[in-house]
C-alpha cells in the first residue's frame, strides 16, 4: 500500500487537532529546551571570542611599538627567555597580530578596513612559571620601561574571572537543558501514545485491508517531527533576538570594559541555529519512533 503526500498531511492534521493541548506543550517544552542549548552556546563562543587574546593560560602581553626596532624585539626576546620566571612565550609578528585584530573585530569592518598590518604593534604573550597576582605584576614592571615596548597588559582577575563563570554557567544550562530535552521526549511519546489510542478503530482496519506497517506509523512519526521542528523554529528565533539583544545591552554597558567587546558573530548564530534544527528534529523524530515502536502493536 504506497503513501501519498496528501494522505500523510491529512492524518496528521487530524492528530494535531485531537491533541493539541498535549501538543502545544511538547512544542512549548522543545522550545524551552533548545532556548535553553542555544543560550549555553553562545555565551561559551561570546566569552571565547572576548577572551581571545588570552587562550593558553597567557597572563601578560608585552606590546611592542611598531616602530621598535629588531634589535630593541630581540633584546626584549632575550629577557624573556632568560628569565627564570618566565615559561612559554608566543611571539607574533605584524600578520599574526592583524589575523588576531581581525577576528577580535571581525563584525566591525569600519574598523577592520581601515587598519593594515603594519599599523599593528608586534607582541609577546607570556606564560609566567608562578601565575600569582604579585609575580605577574612584578614581571609586567620590569617590562614595561624597556626600550621599544609600547606597553605592558596583564590578564586581570576579571578575565579569568569571566571564563570561570562562563564555564560553570555553561555546564548548569546544558544540565538542565538535557533534562528538559527528556521531558519533551516523554511528552512527544505520550503524545503519540494518545492519538493511536484514539484512532485504534481505524488502524485495525487498515491492518485487515493489508496496510504495511511503515503506511500506518509514518504519520504518527511525521507528527513528532513537525513537533520537533515547530519548536526548533521558534528557538531559532528566540536565540537570534537573544543573542542580538545580550551583545547589543553589553555594548552599552560600561560597569565592565571588557563585556563591552562580547562578540557573537553572524557565523556563531547561523551554526547554533543549525544544531538548534537538527537537535529538536532528533527529538521529534526520536520521541516518535519509541512511541510507535513500542506501543502500536502492527
Amino acid at each position: 500500500m504506497a503513501l501519498r503526500v496528501n494522505y500523510v498531511a491529512r492524518e496528521t492534521a487530524t492528530n494535531f487537532a485531537r491533541n493539541i493541548t498535549l501538543t502545544l506543550a511538547t512544542i512549548l517544552t522543545v522550545t524551552i529546551t533548545l532556548i535553553l542549548v542555544g543560550t549555553a552556546l553562545l555565551v561559551r563562543q561570546g566569552v571565547a571570542n572576548t577572551t581571545l587574546q588570552w587562550r593558553g593560560d597567557v597572563e601578560f602581553i608585552v606590546y611592542m611599538d611598531p616602530a621598535a626596532s629588531p634589535d630593541q624585539i630581540a633584546s626584549v626576546r632575550s629577557d624573556l627567555d632568560t628569565s627564570p620566571q618566565v615559561d612559554t612565550i608566543d611571539y607574533l609578528d605584524h600578520e599574526a597580530a592583524y589575523d588576531e585584530f581581525l577576528q577580535l573585530f571581525r563584525e566591525d569592518t569600519s574598523i577592520t578596513e581601515a587598519v593594515v598590518p603594519t599599523d599593528l604593534p608586534t607582541n609577546f604573550k607570556v606564560v609566567p612559571v608562578d601565575r600569582t597576582a604579585d609575580v605577574v605584576e612584578a614581571l609586567t614592571a620590569q617590562f614595561r620601561p624597556k626600550p621599544g615596548v609600547y606597553s605592558v597588559e596583564s590578564a586581570s582577575s576579571t578575565i579569568r574571572s569571566l571564563e570561570r563563570i562562563s564555564g560553570t554557567a555553561s555546564a548548569a544550562i546544558l544540565v538542565a537543558a538535557i533534562a528538559l530535552a527528556g521531558a519533551a521526549l516523554a511528552l512527544i511519546i505520550n503524545t503519540i501514545r494518545l492519538a493511536m489510542f484514539s484512532r485504534r478503530r481505524e488502524i485495525e482496519v487498515m491492518k485487515l485491508v493489508g496496510a504495511t506497517n511503515w503506511f500506518i506509523r509514518v504519520p504518527f512519526m511525521v507528527e513528532g517531527l513537525i513537533q520537533g521542528v515547530i519548536g526548533s523554529l521558534i528557538g531559532v528565533g528566540a536565540v537570534w533576538g537573544l543573542g542580538q539583544g545580550l551583545e547589543n545591552y553589553l555594548a552599552n554597558d560600561d560597569g565592565v570594559p571588557l563585556l563591552s567587546n562580547f562578540i557573537v558573530s553572524d557565523g556563531d548564530l547561523v551554526n547554533t541555529s543549525i544544531v538548534l534544527l537538527v537537535v529538536g528534529s532528533c527529538i521529534g523524530l526520536i520521541g516518535s519512533a519509541v512511541a510507535v515502536t513500542r506501543f502500536l502493536d502492527v
